[in-house]
């Protein structure tokens, strides 16, 4: 995993590999080694079957039990991911689904960042977690460009995962 940076209007920071757009919602927990903690009670995580998908599923797997936080997951089909259907996603993300966690499945087509937005102002996320993918020297060269466009438009904290 990479540590990366990513600055926006928000105080971002980074820790362990994990850019968070942080806003006055949430407080840095020292016990947890600097992720963010506060009253996280709800987690949108977009999934899509990649590594860095599933390095935002494990991070976010680990924040909902020490928080006892709820977890949406949500899958938008595109061309991108059509040759990942999304019950294999939900299928290993549930294989490693801790005990006692409330965890729903969503899935959803069109525009993938606005889709991930939309639900996660309709099912009122407090917070979301996503991967990031490397795409090269242009646009996208710290985050990938779904997730940029996450950070840049969300109204609700962002954590990416690379």
């Amino acid at each position: 995993m990479d540590t990366f940076f990513f600055q926006k209007k928000d105080l971002s920071i980074y820790h362990r590999n994990i850019l968070i757009k942080h806003t006055q919602q949430f407080d840095i927990c020292n016990d947890l080694g600097g992720i963010i903690m506060g009253e996280i009670k709800k987690i949108l995580v977009p999934v899509d079957g990649s590594v860095n998908g599933c390095k935002a599923v494990d991070e976010a797997l680990s924040i909902a039990e020490k928080c006892g936080a709820e977890l949406d997951f949500v899958y938008v089909a595109s061309n991108i991911n059509k040759d990942i259907p999304s019950h294999l996603v939900f299928d290993r993300i549930w294989e490693k689904l801790p005990q006692g966690l409330t965890a729903r499945k969503h899935v959803k087509s069109g525009h993938i960042a606005k889709c991930i937005l939309e639900l996660a102002y309709e099912v009122q996320s407090d917070i979301i977690i996503m991967g990031s993918r490397g795409l090269g020297l242009l646009k996208g060269v710290l985050i990938g460009s779904v997730s940029q466009k996450v950070v840049e438009e969300s109204k609700i904290p962002v954590m990416v995962v690379k």
